[in-house]
């Protein structure tokens, strides 16, 4: 049983047990590469080498509670899932659109990446993605802009390298747990909805198939 492996680990250590068992609850997501910028370079996250050396104690201790622990060794990625599927955090709709547009980003980057995973990109980047899909008519508020960026953050999907959320020019690392949170079924689907201008025309079908999208861990339950 896990109270036996717990019992183990050092009094240290079962402090950071109880921390990092908090922080999969409300990130979802803990991710191997993260960029450190005071060194300005990427590193490897002691939280996902600590899981990862005990990864069957958090494994056993978070199933007495109805979550799943995945850890995924190519990318790097530790993550959670409710088993029966409550405390989902529900999107808005440019928040979804913000989601969909970085992992096509992600999608069309890491082909030219061959050891890495990581894909840099950059604010204005991404609005001007949106608005050559047409998900967006023109760039949106930079309070929205910043609100939906800095909530993907907080689940440990892209990182802010550098400057305002906001800003056209900031860096924004996207992080492999993107591959994870979007299933290829809601990409088509999404994607059948740019093509066929519903996104705009058709809010009833827009809300249903997108504001539906969803980050496993926190919020609204369903």
């Amino acid at each position: 049983m896990w109270i036996e492996a717990y019992e183990k680990l050092t009094n240290s250590e079962k402090e950071e047990f109880k921390r990092l068992a908090n922080i999969l609850l409300s990130k979802t997501f803990i991710v191997r590469d993260y960029y450190d910028s005071k060194e300005e370079m990427m590193k490897i996250s002691p939280e996902y080498r600590f899981i990862e050396r005990n990864f069957e104690l958090f494994l056993d201790y978070l199933s007495y509670s109805g979550w799943d622990l995945r850890k995924d060794n190519q990318y790097g990625v530790i993550s959670i899932e409710n088993v029966y599927e409550y405390n989902r955090l529900k999107l808005d709709r440019f928040t979804t659109f913000i989601l969909y547009t970085i992992r096509l980003i992600y999608e069309e980057e890491r082909e030219h990446i061959s050891l890495r995973n990581e894909v840099i990109t950059t604010t204005g980047q991404i609005i001007h993605k949106m608005i050559n899909l047409n998900l967006i008519k023109k760039k949106a508020s930079d309070h929205d802009i910043s609100d939906s960026l800095r909530l993907l953050s907080s689940h440990n999907l892209i990182q802010k390298i550098s400057g305002p959320w906001e800003n056209a020019d900031t860096k924004i690392l996207i992080l492999p747990s993107v591959l994870f949170v979007v299933s290829n079924e809601k990409i088509g689907r999404i994607y059948e909805l740019v093509e066929s201008d519903k996104n705009i025309q058709d809010e009833d079908s827009l809300h249903n198939e997108t504001v539906s999208e969803i980050i496993r861990g926190e919020g609204e339950e369903t």
